[in-house]
């Protein structure tokens, strides 16, 4: 089994010392006198557009998108990438119609807006729904995920990393969205800055596979040789097509998903509900132009390590019982990273995962908080007074 050498050890002990440092520097230097609950909830007007974005960016990406994604270009290649595309065409949407009428009506979470548009009952049903998503599904998944990939990577226990990433995920949360935002900032720049050193070595390995040198070389290289894995539409002849059937998938399902992911979705909206109109939408544009630069991080090095793969290299590492597994595409690369470097790589993965972790106990919080505990509780008062005035009437 991969393990970290110390020095990688030591890339990622600095950046956990980073990210706690500058969240207990920015609740300190932020911290206030608060009337309610909305400003650790939403930080009303403490975050900037460029932490909004980032924010976004850091609570969207997670292990699925550096294992799930990778794999899927291994597999099936750059059509992958019509997820994230996707993604940024619909945060414009977002930032353009649905983000003015939620702070038009002082919208602080989805079930909010649904209780305005439709009633109590409706929003206290969809609360309890998203609480359940959220907690059963959500954040296990990410949990368990998150550190199976991480322990495939260094070596350490899966129950360990669960641990250490729960840990970390509630110190960061313990300080509101104040800190989620702006500790995503430094997440983000992890997860880009890692994202890229292993693009460049999947790129560069590519290269010298084939007697050259450079990741431009590598890239076009890469093309030549997985040119099949450079179509953005299937055709019903590709064995591909049933995971992404051509337009349709395009036009209909996924911009139908893609708007319910990033304009409904209390754990993704919450990050621009904080802020002004002007804040908000040059937030959520950042993302997008985030978003754009998410296949070149995940997809490529998936298509690289496939052309690695197809020409003798990782036919060991690439199975899993016996079988081809191209979700362990990306684990495959980051063990080939120098001393180091591949800290700083798992720092990145670990980033991405403890955003996501943090992004959503906070949504979490915010709807039992907001929409159920608080709902319930001003209710108790007017059953109490009732109860007494019909002891007084008997």
């Amino acid at each position: 089994m991969q393990t970290l050498a110390t020095q990688d050890y030591i890339v990622f002990f600095l950046y956990f010392v980073i990210i706690v440092g500058y969240g207990l520097w920015i609740y300190n230097r932020k911290k206030k006198a608060v009337s309610d609950s909305k400003d650790y909830f939403l930080a009303e007007g403490s975050l900037t557009w460029w932490a909004i974005g980032a924010s976004l960016i850091a609570s969207n990406i997670s292990a699925e998108q550096f294992i799930g994604m990778s794999g899927s270009g291994f597999k099936m290649g750059l059509a992958i990438a019509t997820y994230e595309w996707m993604s940024a065409l619909t945060l414009v949407i977002v930032a353009v119609f649905f983000i003015p009428v939620y702070l038009k009506n002082k919208i602080f979470t989805m079930p909010q807006y649904l209780n305005q548009r439709y009633n109590g009952q409706v929003a206290m049903i969809m609360a309890v729904f998203w609480l359940l998503l959220y907690v059963l599904v959500n954040l296990t998944s990410i949990l368990y995920l998150g550190a199976l990939a991480i322990s495939s990577i260094s070596g350490l226990n899966l129950t360990l990393c669960m641990v250490f990433l729960a840990v970390f995920a509630v110190m960061i949360t313990l300080g509101g969205m104040k800190v989620i935002g702006f500790t995503d900032v430094i997440q983000v720049f992890f997860l880009i800055l890692g994202g890229l050193v292993t693009t460049y070595l999947a790129l560069d390995l590519v290269a010298v596979e084939f007697g050259s040198t450079g990741v431009i070389n590598g890239f076009n290289l890469m093309k030549d040789n997985a040119a099949d894995h450079f179509h953005m539409i299937f055709d019903k002849t590709n064995p591909n097509y049933m995971d992404l059937p051509g337009l349709s998938v395009l036009i209909g399902g996924m911009l139908i998903i893609n708007l319910n992911y990033w304009g409904c979705n209390q754990y993704i909206t919450q990050r621009a509900l904080g802020a002004d109109i002007k804040t908000a939408r040059s937030g959520i544009l950042f993302a997008a132009f985030l978003k754009l630069l998410m296949p070149v991080i995940v997809v490529i090095p998936g298509i690289a390590a496939y052309v690695l793969y197809q020409n003798g290299h990782f036919q060991t590492e690439m199975l899993q019982d016996g079988t081809l597994n191209p979700d362990r595409a990306y684990p495959t690369l980051l063990n080939l990273l120098p001393t180091g470097l591949k800290g700083l790589s798992f720092a990145a993965l670990t980033a991405a995962i403890v955003a996501s972790l943090a992004g959503k106990a906070n949504s979490i919080a915010t709807i039992f908080t907001l929409d159920v505990y608080k709902k319930k509780s001003m209710k108790m008062p007017m059953r109490k007074n009732w109860s007494a005035l019909e002891n007084r009437l008997s």
